[in-house]
């Protein structure tokens, strides 16, 4: 007897996708070691407001005294450091997802910036930077004067 059963295409995707995770080893929150032993990413925001650039940096769980921040031409370097606060003996970990260590994050800013008039401040693990423009990288407005009229000779 013959046995007729009906396609899903939802259900060809849904094995299209678990195939595919398994190719790339997706998982959620899976962390990367950079070469120099800290990981390279945390997200940041990074937005022009006319005269200055603000980058907010999430940073939960670090101290604002373990926070490091450069910046080198238009190049922003931020660094941070999350230290173990107990080690806790236990045999059954069932899941162990916080990490201490070393983060550092290195973002191109869109222009130069004056880095001695930047400003930081830390607050419930969100890092803010403000960091004026350089003044010859902003906008400068030349007023255009219109010629002087010729006299016509007079007759």
């Amino acid at each position: 007897m013959t046995r007729i059963t009906r396609w899903d295409p939802f259900a060809e995707m849904a094995d299209l996708r678990r195939t595919m995770d398994r190719v790339f080893d997706v998982r959620p929150f899976r962390i990367v070691p950079a070469a120099s032993g800290a990981d390279t990413f945390f997200p940041v925001d990074v937005l022009d407001s006319g005269d200055e650039i603000v980058v907010k940096a999430s940073l939960p769980g670090v101290k604002p005294e373990d926070i490091e921040v450069s910046v080198t031409g238009q190049s922003l370097t931020v660094k941070a450091e999350t230290k173990e606060e107990t080690e806790e003996k236990a045999d059954n970990w069932y899941r162990r997802e916080r990490r201490t260590g070393a983060y550092v994050r290195q973002l191109a800013l869109p222009v130069k910036v004056d880095a001695d008039a930047a400003q930081a401040h830390f607050e419930h693990g969100v890092l803010r930077l403000t960091l004026p423009k350089a003044e010859a990288t902003k906008p400068k407005t030349i007023k255009v004067n219109p010629v002087p009229a010729l006299e016509s000779p007079a007759s």
